[in-house]
């Protein structure tokens, strides 16, 4: 794998393959000690030109475990800043050594032009770019399904015959469109539920069903429902009449989590807007996976970034080391 920049262009067997990679990372945090050797010497940076927390820490946490050196970089008070361009920033880790790039950024299609420019040879992992993508994000979540499903008997599984509900800001929402092409390669069937002002003009092209009404899709018995952000931020329109109508019409509360099948489970890709699209009845029952995301998500971003450095070559010696 040379890049890790969305999730509609990979392939099946290279997004199992992840996931695999991922349960032998996570065999190893249960360890006294966590860190392996395997990116010893390597150098990766992470290049947020948008505030993360959670995300920035979680890849600093998995290149950190597989002893590479790490180097986070801010938009914010750095030359960026004073108008430096991708290009000339890319350059300049060019010149440091990196051997991979963590970005994330607010323009859609910044990890991909990174990648393609040649103004850097490190393998590009993208974080997050604009309303586009965020495939790590989707990949952990879909290990995270995974692991919730089948146990330890998760390697080599795919998701067919699981039924996935994405409820929510899906015009705004990288995490929805990467989950729809993964969960979908992985044979998962995706609904998505959301205002009508608040789902892309054209889907047609999306492996999904569409629906407006919630408890219409809690009675389609969705062995998981993934309740996204309200991304205020980018609310630069009235997409809905007030924060209490959505929270009424769209929000899992309490008596939409009883309605939920036996067995399912309730996910959200934080930070969550508690009281708006989840009660805190949802985020806090033993049906939430939330904690695991995190958890898992340091385990995933591990594989990823051994795939992208380590690559084919160390594969054995790697997963000896994890096992």
């Amino acid at each position: 794998m040379r890049h890790l920049l969305d999730t509609r262009t990979l392939a099946r067997a290279d997004a199992l393959r992840v996931l695999d990679v991922a349960e032998d990372m996570r065999d190893t945090q249960s360890r006294e000690i966590r860190k392996l050797p395997t990116l010893r010497g390597k150098t990766v940076v992470n290049l947020f030109f948008e505030d993360s927390t959670r995300t920035r820490i979680s890849f600093e946490a998995a290149a950190k475990r597989l002893s590479a050196d790490v180097i986070n970089f801010s938009a914010k008070g750095s030359s960026v800043s004073k108008g430096e361009s991708l290009q000339d920033t890319a350059q300049t880790l060019q010149a440091m050594g990196a051997d991979a790039v963590v970005i994330r950024h607010g323009a859609s299609g910044a990890p991909q032009t990174l990648a393609t420019s040649g103004w850097i040879s490190a393998g590009v992992v993208n974080a997050g770019d604009g309303t586009h993508e965020h495939p790590t994000q989707a990949l952990l979540d879909a290990f995270t399904i995974r692991k919730r499903f089948f146990g330890d008997d998760s390697r080599g599984r795919d998701l067919a015959g699981l039924k996935v509900t994405i409820v929510g800001d899906v015009l705004h929402s990288r995490v929805a469109r990467s989950n729809v092409w993964l969960l979908s390669t992985l044979g998962a069937e995706v609904t998505l539920v959301a205002p009508p002002t608040l789902v892309p003009q054209d889907v047609s092209a999306w492996p999904v069903r569409i629906v407006y009404d919630l408890d219409e899709a809690i009675d389609g018995a969705p062995d998981a429902i993934m309740m996204l952000r309200i991304q205020l931020e980018r609310m630069n329109a009235a997409y809905f009449p007030t924060e209490r109508e959505y929270s009424r019409r769209w929000g899992l509360d309490a008596a939409r989590l009883q309605r939920l099948p036996e067995g399912s489970i309730v996910m959200h890709p934080g930070p969550m807007n508690r009281g708006l699209e989840i009660s805190a009845d949802a985020a806090d029952s033993p049906r939430s996976t939330v904690l695991e995301q995190v958890a898992n998500g340091v385990s995933v971003r591990m594989a990823a970034l051994y795939l992208l450095l380590a690559g084919e070559r160390e594969t054995t010696h790697a997963e000896e080391d994890a096992r």
